[in-house]
Order: C-alpha cells, then structure tokens, then sequence
C-alpha cells in the first residue's frame, strides 16, 4: 500500500515536527536547497516569492542537502545561520536530508514516484552541463540536482515538479503557483 504523501513526517530546522498536512489549506513549494552551488541564489528569489504569496497562501520550505557535489556540508544551525545571515530567509527549513539514494528521505521518494518527471523548459540544458562537469544523473525520476522544486496543492496533491535551473522568478513556475493558490 502506497504511503499518503502527506502523512509523512519531516522536522524543521527548529525541531517541530511536521507533514505536508500540517501545511493543508496553503500551496507548498518544496526545494532541496544547498549552500555552496551555483544555485545558491535562489534563495533570493525563493525569500521573494515568499514574501510575495504568503499572504495568498504560499509556503516555501527548504530542504538542505548534501546529496550533489557536497555543497552543502554544514550542520543544521550553521545552515539555518547561512540563510538568515546571507539571504535573509524566513521561509521554514527542515533539517537536512538526503533526496536521492539509498539514504533518501521517505518525502521525497514519495514525491519522486508521485510526479517522476520536472518539467524542463531548457530541454535537458542543465543535465547536459552536468554531464560535462562529470555528474551522470541516475534515473531520470530521480532529483536532478540542488534546488529542484516539487509544488504541492492545498489539497496536498504534488501538482508539478520544476528543474533545478527553473529560477523562482520563472513565469512557468509563477503561473503554476497562481494556479494552485486560485484552485
């Protein structure tokens, strides 16, 4: 039998306990984020957007991990010190996991198998680069890379799931949150 994906439980960095039902009634945009990627800006854009749509009902959590390149080796407070002192964000972290492999996280073996395939405006650009930085992805169900997005309903129904090098200010993405906040 199928675990509920929003039964699955997660904690943040501030050691609540949570699930993707404590969330139920908003629009979540998960993120595997890292300190140490050409990515790491996002988090600009990430803070934006929730500033922006959190009054309509957006929440943005961050999931550190140190799954690609080791870019993100930090404890969970040298993480949650980064983000607040760098980037200002005050979107929810959760504590670090691992989003790919044998160690990945229960969430996101759910969310990989609920929505399997990002959508990839640059038609598979980033993949590319990374093949050529030496990185061969694995199953292409599988997370790409840091900062790959998966948008969950109020309902709690993953809606769709956005690569890595779909920035947070993206019209694709942006129209998909709309969306979901209107629904």
């Amino acid at each position: 039998m199928q675990t509920q994906i929003d039964t699955i439980p997660f904690r943040l960095m501030d050691g609540t306990h949570a699930t993707l039902s404590s969330y139920r009634g908003k629009v979540v945009l998960l993120v595997n984020v890292a300190s140490q990627c050409g990515l790491t800006p996002q988090y600009e854009g990430l803070e934006r957007l929730f500033e922006d749509k959190r009054a309509a009902g957006l929440v943005v959590i961050g999931f550190p991990a140190n799954d690609f390149g080791a870019q993100e080796p930090g404890s969970n407070e040298e993480i949650a010190q980064f983000c607040s002192a760098r980037y200002g964000v005050a979107f929810p972290l959760a504590e670090k996991v691992s989003v790919k492999g044998p160690e990945r996280h229960p969430l996101y073996a759910a969310l990989t198998v609920e929505r399997p395939a990002a959508l990839d405006p640059a038609q598979g650009a980033l993949r590319l680069k990374l093949r050529e930085y030496g990185y061969e992805a694995g199953d292409p169900s599988d997370v790409l890379w840091n900062f790959e997005k998966f948008l969950i309903g109020r309902d709690g129904q993953v809606v769709a799931r956005f690569n890595p090098d779909v920035a947070p200010d993206d019209p694709l993405l942006l129209e998909a949150i709309d969306r979901a906040l209107r629904g």
